[in-house]
């Protein structure tokens, strides 16, 4: 089931911003500083460096998460990337609503960027890309017999992924890698330096750089941050699965998603099989329950509690008397959905921890694209002027 729209005012809400900056305080959404250090001082460093490879590389593969095809970027980088060729792998597409995301391709290709939208962990759509690195650097006469692809991005978005899944194709189209014959410029004047990579064409020959550079993300202001963090660009334990969450709550909630689930889910959202009532287990990286009914398989477990959550969260927005555009209802509005979402995802009314514990499985479950495919950008308008 497709989530998200393209509308200027999605995930723009006026009053979905205002509830989550009335529960995130004033916070520094800059990673130079402010009430949260986002990132570690060795990043900054690292960006020099992408700099100082990208003055040999030929051509660039920007990777960004779909989910987030503008907030996945590096502002501080662009003007640099903008000289280069580059190709821009909108990665994760699985994660991301198809019905969204042909309006991103139109948008960069309004632009004159090419770009596409890829899964890191598929061979085929891997290919897809290289094919298109190839056209790309061949339609350019280089004066080097040897081309160099850097891969760059922010944190989580699939670069290592993207890699790993080169390195499988470059090998086994040429089982014997040959080591670049091009010496690279290093940091100090007059010394030189061999970068591995990985060879994926011959005449010309073209490497993929072994070695992804990692970006900051630009954050300028509290929305931009909690994208991020939503999409697992920024760790959670620098903003707070809570706050992450109602962000998230905040965003379906003002789209109206609920009410599309009923249309979507109806056959599933008229009853559930069981009403486990045992302990689980909440750990991120396994939504399995320690005990659950028998006879029912752990797909069939999640697709329920998936299911259950959908239900509590449509309840809730259906019968809301006010306004999500109402920054107090709205905050009303997620409160209520705590509470029902600790009974849905079969939360001990008792732990002291419950609202962590409903925010790290409410989050698995939107991550792992449970509650369908999103989107969480929205599409800029194209200027035809330009």
């Amino acid at each position: 089931m497709a989530i998200g729209r393209s509308g200027s005012s999605s995930s723009g809400s006026s009053a979905a911003k205002a509830a989550v900056k009335k529960a995130l305080g004033e916070m520094g959404f800059n990673s130079s500083g402010g009430a949260i250090n986002w990132f570690p001082g060795h990043m900054a460093a690292a960006t020099r460096a992408i700099r100082d490879r990208l003055k040999v590389s030929d051509l660039v593969i920007e990777v960004r998460d779909s989910r987030i095809p503008l907030s996945s970027v590096n502002a501080d980088l662009q003007p640099h990337l903008s000289k280069k060729r580059r190709v821009i792998a909108l990665n994760k597409k699985d994660l991301a609503n198809p019905n969204v995301m042909h309006k991103w391709t139109h948008y960069f290709d309004s632009r004159n960027q090419d770009c596409l939208p890829i899964n890191a962990h598929s061979k085929s759509s891997v290919k897809k890309l290289l094919d298109l690195v190839e056209v790309k650097l061949k339609e350019v006469i280089s004066r080097e017999p040897t081309l160099l692809v850097m891969v760059v991005g922010i944190p989580n978005v699939g670069k290592s992924a993207l890699i790993n899944s080169i390195h499988r194709i470059a090998s086994s189209r040429f089982p014997v890698q040959e080591k670049i014959k091009r010496a690279t410029v290093g940091p100090l004047p007059g010394v030189t330096q061999d970068i591995a990579g990985f060879k994926i064409a011959h005449h010309p020959s073209i490497y993929v750089l072994d070695t992804p550079g990692v970006l900051v993300p630009s954050i300028p202001d509290i929305e931009t941050g909690l994208k991020l963090a939503l999409a697992g660009s920024v760790k959670d334990s620098v903003v707070g699965e809570e706050r992450i969450a109602q962000y998230l709550l905040a965003v379906l909630n003002t789209r109206g998603t609920p009410l599309h689930w009923k249309h979507s889910n109806n056959r599933r959202m008229e009853g559930i099989r069981y009403e486990p009532e045992e302990k689980h287990d909440y750990n991120l990286k396994d939504l399995r329950p320690k005990m659950k009914p028998p006879n029912v398989s752990d797909v069939l477990y999640i697709e329920d509690m998936v299911t259950e959550v959908q239900r509590a969260l449509y309840f809730s927005l259906s019968g809301l008397d006010g306004d999500v555009e109402n920054e107090n209802d709205l905050e009303c509005l997620i409160e209520q959905q705590f509470e029902a979402l600790q009974k849905a995802l079969r939360i001990p009314h008792k732990a002291s921890e419950a609202r962590i514990m409903v925010s790290k499985k409410f989050l698995t479950l939107f991550r792992t694209s449970k509650l369908g495919p999103f989107i969480l950008d929205d599409v800029p308008a194209v200027n035809t002027a330009s």
